[in-house]
């Protein structure tokens, strides 16, 4: 297995040391533009191995040829969002990025699966899916483990509870039309309903909504990348040994939930071939509504780039 990382920022550096110590591939190679960056950070994940006990060959490149026959493609090169920034505002900036990025990808893989992880993340799905021509099981957006990870996370804590016993999907784009589905929401099989009352509830889903510029505001000058990492890397492992994990990613719909021909975060059977299977749910009303919401924003930007990609 080779596993190519695009970008060797905060996200792109923590994912690839992540699959390394997991022993996810043979081989991890961590590409950026930037000379002497991903092959400094390589060479210092590599000299870990010793003591993280990997045998994982870890190496950094600036010419995409040394990302030839990879696999699995993790994208995440890109501007990240700054205070003040919407993940819409960074909508044509990382278009041209990740055109570029998916263009090379494929000069060299002929069949990889692509996960991205660049910002605003269902549009740079739909982008990769356009420009790379692969099956759009093959071309997977990581959003919903990331934002229901947050989701869970701020659930163990006002419940005081393991964040293992928590169960949930957040469902649809990743921004501020998330959905946070209350109704598949549990604690070791306990409703989230019958545990807190609605008016937490609703403030954990705002929270969950505004999770990442939470901590672009703490952090003034960056953006998240621990969570987003591990998020991407649990993604990666359910694809390497085909564990058929039932996971929230963004993938293309057609006719599912009422939505047609766009990407929109929900819930998949991740394996060895990529999305193998597309789980509709049943949603109450408002929540469906919500969902066909998010995914309309979604499309809406998708269209706007079509000179682009043209």
């Amino acid at each position: 297995m080779k596993i190519t990382v695009i970008g060797a920022g905060n996200v792109g550096a923590t994912a690839s040391l992540r699959i390394a110590e997991k022993q996810l591939a043979k081989e991890v190679v961590l590409i950026d533009i930037v000379e002497g960056i991903p092959q400094g950070k390589a060479l210092d994940m590599y000299e870990s191995g010793p003591v993280a006990l990997f045998d994982t060959c870890i190496y950094g490149s600036n010419d995409y040829k040394d990302s030839e026959n990879s696999d699995i493609v993790l994208i995440t090169a890109g501007l990240a969002r700054k205070p003040g920034m919407t993940r819409e505002d960074l909508l044509m900036k990382n278009t041209a990025i990740i055109k570029g990025v998916t263009e090379q990808v494929m000069r060299y893989s002929k069949n990889p699966i692509i996960i991205m992880v660049s910002n605003p993340l269902d549009v740079m799905t739909y982008v990769a899916h356009t420009i790379s021509g692969l099956a759009k099981e093959r071309v997977i957006g990581m959003a919903g483990v990331l934002d229901t990870a947050r989701f869970r996370s701020f659930i163990a804590e006002e419940l005081n509870v393991s964040m293992q016993d928590i169960n949930a999907f957040v469902l649809g784009g990743h921004g501020d039309s998330m959905v946070p589905i209350v109704k598949y929401t549990s604690i070791a099989g306990i409703p989230i309903t019958e545990l807190l009352p609605k008016e937490k509830i609703d403030a954990i889903v705002e929270r969950t909504r505004n999770g990442g510029i939470e901590i672009v505001n703490h952090l003034k000058t960056g953006s998240a990348y621990y969570a987003p990492a591990a998020s991407a890397v649990e993604m990666i492992e359910a694809i390497v040994k085909d564990r058929k994990r039932i996971l929230p990613c963004t993938t293309m719909l057609n006719g599912q939930f009422g939505i047609d021909g766009v990407f929109c975060g929900v819930p998949v059977k991740l394996g060895k071939n990529g999305i193998e299977q597309i789980l509709e749910i049943n949603l109450s009303e408002t929540e469906l509504e919500a969902l066909q919401k998010s995914a309309a924003l979604v499309d809406e930007n998708c269209k706007s780039l079509q000179t682009v990609l043209s």
